[in-house]
């Protein structure tokens, strides 16, 4: 049976606004994978992190791929982008965040669902709730109004 996961995208390396673009049309051409709904593309400054701002976005995927299935497809995705890890919050050519999958709540060294810090980020609450406001609470929001973040 098909769930419905999202997915976060960013980028800042290279042409980023193009990647973004590309990695919604790669999605929807994983196995057993759909892209269902796309948000509109955001600019974020970087957080925690150094270099360009983000350009990102969040799509809904229906898939009948289990979580660690998806999660090895994007890093595929990833690596695919030229996606290079030198240490903690690099600057990227392509990052997938598996930011939920179905009901699923995992904790292994390779995926915690729901994303640890999904709440945590104007730059995956915002165009979360765009697509889906179900899955984005108003305190969420308020919490990270001060982030500086722009639709594009």
């Amino acid at each position: 049976m098909d769930s419905r996961a999202f997915v976060a995208i960013g980028a800042n390396l290279g042409d980023a606004r193009a990647t973004v673009l590309r990695a919604m049309d790669d999605l929807d051409r994983l196995p057993r994978t759909r892209v269902s709904a796309r948000s509109s593309l955001y600019r974020s400054a970087p957080v925690d992190a150094g270099g360009p701002d983000f350009i990102n976005a969040v799509v809904a995927l229906q898939t009948g791929l289990d979580p660690h299935a998806l999660l090895a497809e994007l890093q595929r995705l990833e690596a695919g982008a030229g996606r290079e890890r030198p240490y903690r919050n690099a600057p990227r050519t392509l990052d997938l965040d598996l930011l939920r999958h179905g009901d699923a709540v995992l904790e292994t060294p390779q995926l915690s669902l729901p994303h640890p810090r999904l709440a945590e980020r104007a730059f995956v609450l915002l165009p979360l709730a765009e697509i889906a406001p179900e899955q984005v609470t108003s305190q969420q929001l308020a919490q990270v109004a001060d982030q500086r973040i722009e639709r594009l």
